[in-house]
């Protein structure tokens, strides 16, 4: 049964950096859906999936959590689980926008790719991109003309959050030097949880390896309207069936500020971040559409762990904000 949402809807995924240990996890073998597309996960990742299972569920993972090997399939598999939970609601989102992996699970939601060709491409990246040159991301409070003498000598733009958030990556010492200069500068910066230098021109050759497997993927047009974070805009079918653009979009850099708005120009509606955390919510809460009311937010899990009941209480309260059967009136905001 379908069930119109209140407003119409969009769903933000989140990528790396977002993930954190027992993400989300209050939500498995308690929310059907979530658990059935989890376990459909670990079971694809073959001889790795009980290993991710047991660090994503682990009160203290190993030292490799914040790594390609172990983050990235788990931020796949979580930010895809959640937004199937979603749709099963019966909500149809008049729009899909992911950061970084995020973007993949989005396509994944679209019918751009299957799923089980979209864990393969995972286990694929977790393999090459280990062996990737050891780097990190760098968080900025910063416009890109008060970072872009740094940008030199292996530090890059990764990332376009907003106006003033952007994210910095490169080798582990280049990246060093630019946090102490931007910190004598007395410009905010914190470490990303990452270990590779995603959006660079250094994982490139990883990017390279990648592309055979790329283009034995069945790609499909997106059967929801799926905006890119590469291009700015709505994904044309061309670019959604183009193995290259995918496979590139590991080391090219996020443009999600100006992607987000123009989602927001598109589309009066309320954005649900279904991922780890609040941190695209909280890049949604400066655009003028939200702030003036225009559109809304709504988060379907804590801004940080708060325990297994609050996965749960999260996602009921968004669950009836969002949807006209349920007891409370009270909006999304």
């Amino acid at each position: 049964m379908t069930v119109r949402p209140r407003k119409d809807v969009a769903l933000l995924l989140p990528g790396q950096g977002a993930q954190h240990p027992r993400m989300a996890a209050g939500l498995y073998r308690h929310e059907e859906v979530f658990t059935h597309w989890m376990d459909e996960a670990f079971r694809l990742l073959g001889p790795d999936g009980a290993r991710l299972r047991q660090e994503w569920l682990a009160e203290r993972p190993s030292a490799a959590f914040d790594d390609v090997s172990v983050a990235q399939p788990l931020l796949y598999a979580v930010d895809h689980a959640l937004g199937r939970t979603v749709l099963e609601w019966g909500v149809r989102p008049v729009a899909l926008l992911g950061h970084s992996v995020g973007e993949f699970a989005a396509a994944t939601l679209a019918g751009v790719v299957d799923f089980a060709d979209g864990v393969r491409m995972m286990r694929e990246r977790r393999e090459l991109f280990a062996r990737t040159p050891p780097g990190g991301m760098l968080a900025v409070s910063a416009g890109v003309g008060e970072v872009a003498g740094l940008l030199r000598d292996g530090v890059h733009l990764a990332a376009v959050n907003a106006s003033r958030q952007l994210l910095l990556a490169g080798a582990s010492q280049p990246l060093e030097r630019a946090a102490r200069v931007l910190r004598e500068r007395e410009i905010v910066c914190r470490e990303v949880p990452a270990r590779q230098a995603f959006h660079t021109p250094l994982v490139d050759g990883a990017v390279e390896a990648s592309l055979p497997g790329w283009r034995s993927l069945r790609l499909s047009p997106p059967r929801l309207t799926l905006y890119s974070a590469y291009t700015g805009g709505v994904l044309t079918d061309g670019e959604a069936r183009d193995p290259d653009f995918w496979a590139w979009q590991a080391s090219r850099p996020v443009h999600f500020a100006p992607t987000l708005s123009a989602l927001l120009a598109a589309h009066a509606c309320v954005l649900v971040e279904a991922g780890p955390g609040n941190s695209l919510t909280m890049l949604a809460r400066r655009k003028p559409a939200v702030a003036e009311g225009r559109c809304a937010v709504l988060p379907l899990l804590p801004d940080r762990p708060r325990g297994e009941e609050a996965d749960r209480h999260a996602v009921a309260a968004a669950r009836a904000a969002l949807l006209p059967t349920t007891d409370t009136h009270e909006e999304a905001s």
